[in-house]
């Protein structure tokens, strides 16, 4: 079993900013990418940043060139720094952990969300 438990949301003004961190722990063999989706309310959940395990990095249009999304493999951890916040960048945020086991199978898990609420 694997957890992925994330931290750092909160309540921030316009321009304002955080930083999201999840930690994996478990039956953890290897971590492949990882991820940061948001689900606002009454909206799907979208892909907010992800990074393989090569450290190759893709960004939603919507949050290029203010946030930045970054990893630390000895710790199993994956952040996201998110600058200059928005009104729009409210939602509930996820992160996401594509894990091998000692099996070499390979499973999806998600954590429980943390709040990110933008002011205007």
């Amino acid at each position: 079993q694997v957890q992925l438990v994330e931290s750092g949301g909160g309540l921030v003004q316009a321009g304002g900013s955080l930083r999201l961190s999840c930690a994996a722990s478990g039956s953890i063999f290897s971590i492949n990418a990882m991820g940061w989706y948001r689900q606002a309310p009454g909206k799907q959940r979208e892909l907010v940043a992800i990074i393989s395990h090569g450290g190759s990095t893709k960004y939603a249009d919507s949050v290029k060139g203010r946030f930045t999304i970054s990893r630390d493999y000895a710790k199993k951890m994956v952040y996201l720094q998110m600058n200059s916040l928005k009104p729009e960048d409210t939602a509930a945020y996820y992160c996401n952990a594509d894990v091998y086991s000692s099996s070499f199978d390979l499973y999806d898990y998600w954590g429980q969300g943390t709040q990110v609420t933008v002011a205007s």
